[in-house]
């Protein structure tokens, strides 16, 4: 079992900038792959990026791709997404999620945190 609470989220003006954690406990955090995915009102979850256990492989959604970074540090069994350049579209709930495989697929993922609300006003 592997528990995960995010935090961070908030309310920030279009092109602003948000770094949200989540704190594993439980089994080994460095062996499990991690990912950040999101869910707008009337959508569907989706993918946002995800990192490998050692950290040295990442994915990113092409939405997403050169505004935000995903990282960890396994000595703290933290997960951050640091997220720049904000726009109104990133508006969500975001989830992070622990899974013994890199994916991009949520139904991959094993153990998934409450969730934190992300809005970017314009």
């Amino acid at each position: 079992q592997v528990q995960l609470v995010e935090s961070g989220g908030g309310l920030v003006q279009a092109g602003g900038s948000l770094r949200l954690s989540c704190a594993a406990s439980g089994r080994t955090f460095s062996s499990y792959s991690m990912g950040w995915f999101r869910q707008a009102p009337g959508k569907e979850r989706e993918f946002v990026a995800a990192i490998s256990w050692s950290g040295g492989n990442t994915i990113y959604a092409d939405p997403v791709k050169g505004r935000f970074t995903i990282s960890r540090d396994n000595h703290k069994n933290t997960l951050y997404l640091q997220m720049n350049s904000l726009k109104p579209e990133d508006t969500a709930v975001y989830y992070c999620a622990a899974n013994t495989y890199l994916s991009l697929a949520p139904g991959a993922y094993d153990y998934w945190g409450q969730g934190t609300q992300v809005t970017v006003s314009s």
